[in-house]
């Protein structure tokens, strides 16, 4: 009962930003995720993991009910972590734990948001627990259910699960916690293929991410001059555009005018990216043979640009949101929810004013978290307080090369799991309880 009452007090707290807002946080591309089961119409260019989830709260009823499981698993995690850590959960540090994570990091502001960046700390969180947590046989089977959906949530937290991985492998030494964490990302993987190959007739994790990575490589230069290069004679699409290439990156995906979305002759293009992602994967991998260097510098630089974006605000605005989640919840939803929705402050446009003052916190703690976690390391070695530290330290690093190289560095992209650094520290600071005698329960 401690426990039940703990996880929902702090669920509240880790979903504050909802009752701030008067709804739900959504953003441009919560629609696909809406669309994706109300429609339907699978999304070509998401996973289709998030989509699921959110239909299994909302029933085309309100949602609501997928702010708060968001919030509810966010709480047990937290929850499940600080036993691993101490020893033993406690009501009262689990709600100083919470109540910290919600006023100083951005932890709240994503998980009030229906978007995947909720899970995306979650994801390193989960397999941290799961190796290292200690966890009964009916929490082992809870948190890899939640591991494998938080892992095919978006493709960006594969590389993120493979560094976590890697570090399970060099802190555990045994077979068992590697298993337990692998188990999660194999399915999700496998589960992610079987989708695609039944939605877009391709077993393959991201049958058109080409296109997102080609975007990026051709905005860093290399891409670019490999187009000119091998034009006309390779007879691409995008020959008819070399002269105007580089461009940015978001510009070359979604601008209608872009050349992916656009035809030699200047007639519209539909679906552009989606339909030019076997060319993207040739033109990448001529790139990657005669421009290795150069690849690997810009990746470098914009691993290191996004490291340093971790700013919540470009989540809160209602740019686009007419045309999209409204759209949405217009179409598939009951008159209520739409007006409940427009009475948003997001929707409405004054949530950044009101949210500001709330922020302040979140880089300074951040600086601090990652001022004192090597020294927690050191002097928590061999627990899993430092396991918890390695994890996020690592799980921040892999998310920043992940968006910004792979990608483009946008703000959202690191903010989403910075809040990890400062939940480790947290837990790695708070005293372990005494020892119970002798029969006691050290759950909690």
């Amino acid at each position: 009962m401690i426990a039940l009452v703990a996880v929902l007090a702090g669920a509240a707290m880790l979903a504050w930003p909802a009752g701030l807002n008067h709804y739900p946080l959504v953003f441009i591309d919560t629609v696909s995720y809406l669309l994706h089961t109300t429609a339907p119409e699978v999304p070509w260019d998401k996973t289709q993991a998030y989509g699921p989830f959110l239909h299994a709260f909302h029933w085309e009823r309100s949602l609501w009910g997928p702010l708060i499981a968001q919030g509810v698993i966010g709480s047990h995690l937290v929850w499940l972590a600080q036993r691993a850590v101490r020893g033993r959960a406690g009501l009262g540090w689990h709600l100083v734990v919470c109540a910290g994570l919600a006023g100083l990091t951005s932890a709240p502001w994503f998980l009030a948001t229906l978007m995947p960046d909720a899970f995306t700390a979650l994801v390193p969180l989960a397999l941290f627990l799961l190796a290292f947590g200690g966890l009964s046989r009916r929490e082992a089977w809870w948190v890899g259910g939640l591991a494998t959906l938080f892992t095919a949530a978006h493709l960006s937290h594969l590389p993120t699960v493979a560094a976590v991985l890697a570090v399970v492998v060099v802190l555990a030494w045994r077979v068992g916690p590697v298993l337990r964490a692998l188990a999660p990302a194999v399915l999700a993987v496998l589960l992610l293929c079987l989708a695609n190959l039944a939605a877009f007739d391709r077993f393959t994790p991201s049958p058109h991410g080409a296109a997102f990575l080609l975007a990026r490589l051709q905005a860093d230069g290399p891409a670019a001059a490999v187009i000119r290069d091998r034009c006309p004679e390779a007879g691409w699409h995008l020959c008819a555009f070399a002269d105007r290439l580089p461009i940015d990156s978001d510009e070359f995906l979604w601008d209608p005018g872009s050349p992916l979305n656009t035809e030699a002759d200047g007639t519209p293009r539909p679906m552009g990216a989606m339909r030019g992602a076997r060319e993207a994967q040739a033109i990448i991998a001529e790139t990657l043979a005669t421009h290795p260097a150069e690849v690997a510098h810009a990746a470098l630089r914009n691993a290191m640009a996004q490291l340093l974006k971790t700013a919540v605000g470009d989540t809160l605005v209602d740019d686009h949101l007419a045309l999209s989640a409204r759209r949405a919840i217009a179409g598939y939803f009951p008159p209520e929810e739409l007006a409940a929705f427009d009475a948003g402050a997001q929707m409405r446009g004054t949530l950044p004013a009101l949210a500001e003052p709330f922020l302040l916190p979140h880089l300074p703690v951040l600086a601090g978290a990652a001022l004192l976690a090597p020294w927690l390391l050191w002097r928590r070695r061999g627990s899993p307080a430092a396991a918890l530290l390695a994890i996020a330290l690592v799980a921040l690093l892999a998310n920043a090369a992940a968006t910004g190289a792979l990608s483009k560095p946008h703000h959202r992209y690191q903010a989403r799991i910075a809040w990890l650094l400062p939940l480790a520290v947290g837990l790695a600071l708070l005293p372990r309880p005494r020892l119970l005698p002798a029969g006691r329960d050290q759950r909690g």
